[in-house]
């Protein structure tokens, strides 16, 4: 039976745990100034009322900047620029501090205004910092522009573009001004070495780390995290013993870099000798244990832990949803929710793919309605989540239709609408899709590809899919993967090519009763897969279709000398809010009279629509 999500008790809190945000730009004054009162209990009521009302606070210039400091850091951006257009002098601090309140509020075009305007007094640190706003909002063409009409330049100014061009992957960019500056401090290295590092450039970041002329922790770091990230784990660790001074976040990187490599021992070895350890280290230890597939001490570590937050939950749910154990991520998730914890965006992909593997429909809808309450609604990736959960649960129309609603489609969205056709055997709308998404000048991708190819498997468009897999060969810009290989071999094998695919899956023999291929193949597998029953058994089925039914039982013999056993298929459905499970030759369920009777009728419809069953001599378990 499915896991019952319980949800009703915790939706009641949900205005309180999710509240609306709304930019600051779109908020009217009236609002942002109801919050005012909230200054009276720490600033003294005399001062407030003179600095909304008169003049009598802007005599003191550096108190009135203060104060804009404060209201800008606590979101009341409207009620500090009152009180800067009030300041009868505005020397270059004020108009630093309003532009920077704008920024740190997240109003990057009132702050560029507010910098152009003409009675405006700048200098290196006003210039800087509106420079560090484009660059945080990844808005790299304005920050370039703005750092050649700099006039004047501190080191500050070069390493906040430095680190701009490094945060959208332009290394090239950032090496080629870190070459150019007229001078550096610790951090300019730092930050070049780390963008090398990140970008997998080792040997060039190594280079330079050699020849700094000083280095801090953060520069040991860097290297430590960027070898173990390249598999170099033996040299980050010598690294790492050769450390002068050591912080937690060292000892952090070691940890993520041995479990990283799969080396899970030394990784465990050094967590317990950490001086000290904080919540991340915690956090990559756990990460660790699933990564290597030890789910069981990432739980032991979990119930360990005294405090947690939303990464190391959705880790712990993310690892049962790995190891398919889809329910217990779900109990994980409503225990989460208990303990009053946020959900990111990370756990919810999570808990939606839980609910996409369990079919589960109702709880795949509570989590959309905790989704809806959240910051998260409108996200692209939680979007593309939702798709799919609905159309795996079997609502195709409910997908569409959340993406028609979508306002930012990626190729994710479109990827994941194309995978849902597909799942419900729908190729030409899949075709469709695919059309549209280029009509809109997006390119397709492996995963697409994938999508679309098995669409036109599921819907016996052999000779669509055909042509896009011919495309996919000539476009030379994709690189194949045995996922593209096996989407091959399902169209070759429903169509009964088997020749043409001489590797084709043995589904597709069993199909056709092509006994030398399949028997070819299935000892291939056998040999990889020994102990894989389902191998054994179908290569067992494609004997009996074709009559051979002593080979059929030696398979059979065979299996059972070896202990091997298919386990029986299993399937559910949800009706009326309740979940029905049924199991191969169970015939537990209340309604089994009625249901087989059902299934007899249908069957005889098929039948008489032309319907003819190739598996009718197999047999199974």
């Amino acid at each position: 039976m499915l896991f019952r999500l319980q949800i009703p008790i915790f939706v009641i809190k949900l205005n309180r745990i999710f509240p609306t945000r709304t930019s600051v730009s779109s908020v009217s004054p009236l609002k942002l100034s109801t919050s005012w009162s909230h200054y009276h209990s720490q600033i003294s009521p005399t001062k407030i009322r003179s600095s909304l009302r008169d003049q009598t606070l802007n005599s003191n210039i550096s108190h009135s900047n203060r104060l804009i400091t404060k209201l800008s850091r606590e979101g009341e951006i409207i009620e500090a620029r009152k009180l800067f257009d009030k300041m009868p002098d505005l020397d270059v601090v004020a108009w630093t501090t309003m532009i920077t309140g704008y920024i740190k509020c997240g109003c990057l075009k009132e702050a560029g205004i507010l910098f152009d305007d003409p009675s405006s007094k700048k200098d290196v640190f006003t210039w800087t910092a509106l420079l560090s706003g484009y660059v945080r909002s990844h808005q790299i063409a304005e920050a370039e522009r703005l750092f050649v009409e700099t006039p004047c330049k501190n080191v500050v100014t070069w390493n906040t573009m430095i680190s701009g061009y490094a945060s959208v992957g332009f290394v090239d960019s950032a090496l080629n001004l870190f070459n150019q500056m007229p001078e550096r401090n610790v951090v300019s290295w730092n930050t070049i070495i780390t963008a090398l590092a990140h970008t997998r450039r080792i040997d060039e970041a190594r280079k330079l780390f050699d020849i700094m002329p000083e280095r801090d922790v953060i520069s040991w770091t860097a290297m430590v995290t960027g070898l173990s990230k390249c598999g170099r784990i033996d040299e980050a660790g010598e690294l790492f013993e050769r450390m002068p001074n050591r912080n937690v976040i060292s000892w952090n990187a070691m940890v993520t870099g041995y479990a990283q490599n799969f080396r899970l021992k030394e990784a465990l070895e050094i967590f317990e000798k950490m001086p000290e350890r904080d919540l991340p280290s915690w956090n990559a230890m756990i990460t660790g244990f699933i990564q290597n597939g030890d789910l069981k001490g990432a739980r032991k570590l979990f119930n360990e832990m005294q405090e947690r937050n939303v990464v190391t939950w959705t880790t712990m749910i993310e690892g049962f949803v790995q190891s398919e154990q889809s329910e217990e991520a779900l109990r994980i998730f409503s225990r989460m929710q208990a303990d009053g914890i946020w959900p990111n965006q990370g756990t919810f992909l999570s808990v939606l793919s839980a609910c996409s593997n369990l079919a589960g429909l109702s709880e795949g809808r509570q989590i959309h309605q905790v989704i809806s309450k959240s910051n998260f609604q409108n996200n692209a990736f939680v979007e593309s989540a939702l798709v799919s959960m609905y159309s795996k649960c079997g609502e195709l129309s409910i997908s569409r239709e959340m993406f028609c609603r979508s306002k930012q489609k990626d190729l994710v969205s479109w990827n994941c609408m194309i995978a849902a056709y597909s799942h419900h055997g729908c190729g030409k709308e899949a075709i469709q899709m695919m059309n549209e998404m280029r009509n809109l000048g997006f390119r397709p991708n492996d995963v697409t590809y994938v999508g679309i190819l098995t669409a036109c498997s599921h819907s016996g468009l052999v000779d669509e899919g055909m042509k896009f897999f011919d495309e996919l060969v000539k476009d030379g810009s994709i690189d194949l993967n045995e996922d593209h290989y096996a989407c091959l071999v399902d169209l070759c094998g429903r169509s009964g090519k088997l020749e043409e695919a001489f590797d084709a899956l043995l589904a597709g023999c069993s199909y056709y009763g092509n006994i030398k291929i399949g028997e070819f193949v299935a000892k291939r597998l056998s040999e990889l897969e020994h102990d894989n029953a389902g191998t054994h058994m179908l290569l067992s089925n494609i004997y009996a279709a074709n009559g051979n039914w002593k080979d059929a039982a030696e398979v059979r013999l065979k299996m059972k000398d070896s202990g091997l056993k298919k386990q029986p298929g299993c399937s559910w459905i949800e009706v009326g809010n309740m979940v029905n499970v049924f199991v191969v030759r169970d015939k537990s369920h209340a309604e089994t009279e009625w249901i087989y009777c059902l299934l007899h009728d249908l069957y005889a419809n098929m039948k008489g629509e032309g319907y003819v069953s190739c598996t009718e001599p197999i047999v199974d378990e």
